[in-house]
């Protein structure tokens, strides 16, 4: 099928920035003890594509039972956004990406990530990936399910339409959207991807090489 859209996750899908993130989760929350910290840790990982605002959110409201304090919040997220911004800088491009963009010159590609919108696109920009997301660089605090909802009522997003996803909120936030989904496999920090996609009938592609 040519699709006239292509939507992209960017961890684990367009950047290798999977553990940098994860690992990061668990430096940041480390100031509470490790109990808190790994539990922030698991909590991530199992809800892989969700913004790092509800995570903080959930570190001080769930797991340590605290008053949600915004000069607290904001606190954690300077401290993430400060772990993980010189790693996305150097972190592993995912090869295939140019070959694939040689390929659908006609199609609007987007990134719709849980990162944050602004951290994005100044990485994007100063690693030179930027040009080829012509349809935009989009993150949080907006969800990925508002971010589509927009982008194709605006007609940015147009049918049929392509989501590279590595997560089970990408497969969500895809069907949801009535776009086609495609799990990549090799970055994934999905525990039971296999089973998974076998049970959803999901098509399964180890990575953007593999599709250029």
């Amino acid at each position: 099928m040519k699709y006239k859209a292509y939507v992209f996750d960017c961890d684990g899908v367009v950047l290798n920035s999977n553990k940098i993130k994860t690992q990061a989760f668990y430096d940041v929350a480390k100031v509470y003890g490790h109990e808190p910290a790994q539990a922030l840790k698991d909590y991530h990982v199992q809800n892989g594509g969700i913004s790092r605002f509800v995570k903080f959110e959930y570190l001080l409201t769930e797991i340590l039972k605290k008053p949600l304090d915004q000069t607290e919040l904001k606190q954690l997220l300077d401290n993430f956004a400060h772990e993980v911004k010189k790693a996305l800088m150097t972190c592993e491009v995912a090869k295939g990406l140019a070959e694939l963009r040689g390929q659908t010159k006609h199609a609007n590609w987007l990134i719709v990530s849980g990162g944050d919108q602004d951290e994005l696109r100044e990485v994007f920009k100063a690693r030179g990936l930027a040009h080829y997301f012509n349809g935009g660089i989009f993150g949080s605090p907006d969800t990925k399910d508002t971010i589509l909802a927009r982008e194709i009522e605006n007609g940015n997003i147009t049918r049929p339409a392509l989501f590279l996803g590595d997560s089970k909120y990408d497969y969500q936030a895809a069907e949801t959207a009535g776009l086609d989904f495609i799990f990549l496999t090799q970055w994934t920090e999905v525990k039971d991807h296999q089973a998974w996609c076998k049970e959803l009938g999901l098509d399964v592609e180890l990575n953007l090489m593999s599709l250029a």
